[in-house]
């Protein structure tokens, strides 16, 4: 593969000293990529506990090559990315091209006939793939990039990633949040460049969405939107918010003005932590941290 001089920055790692190259084939890889992020994050399933967590920041890329190039330089520079034998490693990819589909609806072979209702799909460098979700009893299907999925499966080829889509991971986080509650906040995932937002009823998904953004007055626009929709008092109803946002930032103070009942929510009770972890704020990661839900 080509190098290229475009470059990624580590901005986060908090490393456990629990955590043992050696022990490499106990411990699951997961693994979230997005356009101009990736992350990963390192458990031992045992005791369900997150041992390394690692997040960069990618350049402004304009092509799926520039993707690969830069994955490519990053994976031959890590310590132990492309070690083969860890005991699973779940990949979750960030793109727009994703459908949920009531499981009892499904059918493999039109993965493809249920894609096209969302997005343009071309065969020819796409790929659909299937995530089910159990706690929504859906399924999510997506595209991915085939040259991007032909090389990590080329990275792992005696332990091929099991793929899933952002969407996936957030609808099962949330349902697993949600459990148990006696009220229906409005959930928020602030990403990178993009807005999800997500709504339950009695532990069931009621809504989910994700909205590309420009400028900051699109958050409120939309969750405006989304509000109104779900018949919801901006005043009265409460809402939980996770993501790239602090809590004494000018976004948040600007979401206050107009949202009054804004909480942030919680790392996952699935998942342990050391004392290491403190100093990552409970709200980030969310996304990242879900994938381990899903098999």
């Amino acid at each position: 593969m080509q190098t290229t001089a475009l470059t990624y920055k580590l901005i986060r790692k908090i490393k456990d000293d629990l955590f043992d190259e050696e022990f490499i084939d106990q411990y699951h890889l997961l693994i979230n990529i997005g356009a101009r992020d990736f992350q990963l994050l390192v458990i031992e399933p045992q005791e369900n506990k997150v041992l390394l967590l690692e997040d960069f920041v990618l350049p402004s890329l304009t092509s799926n090559e520039e993707l690969l190039q830069i994955l490519d330089q990053l994976f031959d520079s890590h310590a132990f990315l492309k070690a083969g034998f860890w005991k699973k490693i779940k990949v979750s990819v960030k793109n727009q091209k994703f459908v949920q589909v009531p499981r009892e609806l499904f059918a493999e072979e039109s993965l493809t006939e249920y894609l096209k209702f969302n997005a343009p799909i071309d065969a020819s460098q796409e790929d659909c793939i299937a995530s089910s979700n159990p706690k929504s009893q859906a399924v999510t299907v997506f595209a991915v990039n085939n040259d991007l999925r032909n090389w990590l499966n080329g990275i792992y080829p005696n332990n091929p990633p099991t793929f899933t889509h952002q969407s996936s991971a957030l609808i099962e986080g949330i349902l697993r949040f949600a459990e148990g509650r006696d009220d229906n906040p409005l959930y928020i995932y602030v990403d990178r460049f993009k807005l999800h937002i997500l709504a339950c009823d009695e532990n069931k998904l009621l809504y989910y969405n994700q909205f590309a953004i420009r400028q900051f007055s699109e958050y409120i626009k939309y969750i405006m939107l989304v509000m109104k929709s779900l018949h919801m008092d901006q005043r009265t109803s409460r809402i939980i918010l996770w993501g790239y946002i602090g809590k004494n930032s000018p976004h948040y103070h600007e979401f206050y003005k107009y949202i009054s009942n804004v909480t942030f929510g919680d790392e996952p009770d699935y998942l342990n932590f050391g004392y290491v972890f403190d100093e990552v704020p409970e709200h980030h990661y969310f996304d990242l941290y879900s994938i381990h839900l899903i098999d």
